[in-house]
């Protein structure tokens, strides 16, 4: 499992717009397996589920994205899980690391550091 948890700063509707491009021109086996939005007092969160077929580790992976955003201060989680062919350990994880990679240059485009 892979994962990258970060604030950011900018419009949510353009993060998640950027991020689902990137992530749907990342690979030509991934898809929007599904997605939610919620919004309530001003909040606003999309969680999205998206698959591929990792060609390393000849298995499907999972990219969960979950952005947060109050105005302009966003909160972004990705997570990524699957990818590995072993029964009892995870003995690879380049295929989760990858898909997780595909959003690394929106995510620092927008990241805030404290």
């Amino acid at each position: 499992m892979a994962k990258l948890e970060c604030r950011l700063k900018g419009s949510f509707y353009q993060v998640l717009s950027e991020i689902n491009d990137a992530v749907m021109s990342g690979s030509f086996s991934a898809n929007l397996e599904n997605g939610s939005d919620y919004s309530c007092g001003g909040v606003v969160v999309a969680v999205r589920v998206f698959e591929r077929y990792s060609m390393v580790g000849q298995n499907r992976v999972s990219l969960n994205i979950t952005l947060i955003g109050s105005g302009d201060d966003l909160f972004l989680s990705a997570i990524s899980s699957g990818g590995s062919q072993a029964m009892m350990f995870k003995l690879n994880t380049f295929g989760e690391e990858a898909f997780l990679n595909t959003i690394t240059n929106v995510v620092a485009k927008y990241r805030v550091y404290y």
